[in-house]
């Protein structure tokens, strides 16, 4: 799937939900994410290689954990994050076969989230990371083959202005926290 995806350190997250609270959108339940990221051996940035991200996720402590394989690459040059995920029910194979491909573990970043479905194929994501001041927030927009990164881009930019936020960052959160 290909996505546009801007990311905002919030200045008050109170604030943030309290605007879009005014607007009749609100954010769903509390839950728990840890992602443990692979890059492929001889990794740098900046070359648009592919991320593997084995993710845990807990919405319920009276539910057991489900566990999502997520290859995620950004296109530097276009903007666009392809982003493919599947639910896999034994985390230790999948975690082997990223290691005989040749990735290595390069972090791990565990983050309280929240979400909001805004309409279909834009979602809001509220975001407290571990190691890591304050609140964040991103927005992501599905895209198809026609549609303009720069449009999509600026279109999630003025959201964000317009719930009084602007300091975007391009950086993932794995690479905020080394």
């Amino acid at each position: 799937m290909r996505k546009v995806i801007v990311k905002c350190k919030l200045s008050s997250h109170e604030r943030f939900e309290e605007k879009l609270s005014d607007i009749d959108l609100d954010f769903g339940p509390i839950y728990w994410q840890h992602d443990r990221i692979y890059v492929p051996r001889g990794y740098k940035k900046g070359m648009n290689l592919p991320r593997l991200i084995m993710r845990t996720e807990m919405r319920s402590v009276d539910k057991p954990a489900k566990y999502y394989f997520i290859l995620k690459r950004h296109i530097e040059d276009s903007g666009v994050d392809i982003v493919e995920e599947t639910a896999v029910t034994d985390y230790e194979k999948v975690v082997n076969i990223i290691m005989q491909l040749g990735f290595k573990l390069l972090t791990e970043v565990s983050r309280r989230r929240q979400d909001l479905k805004m309409d279909e194929g834009n979602y809001i994501f509220l975001d407290r990371i571990e190691k890591l001041p304050g609140y964040y927030a991103k927005i992501e927009s599905d895209i198809t083959a026609d549609d303009s990164v720069v449009e999509a881009r600026s279109d999630l930019e003025k959201t964000f202005k317009t719930l009084g936020e602007s300091n975007f960052i391009d950086l993932p959160y794995s690479e905020m926290n080394n």
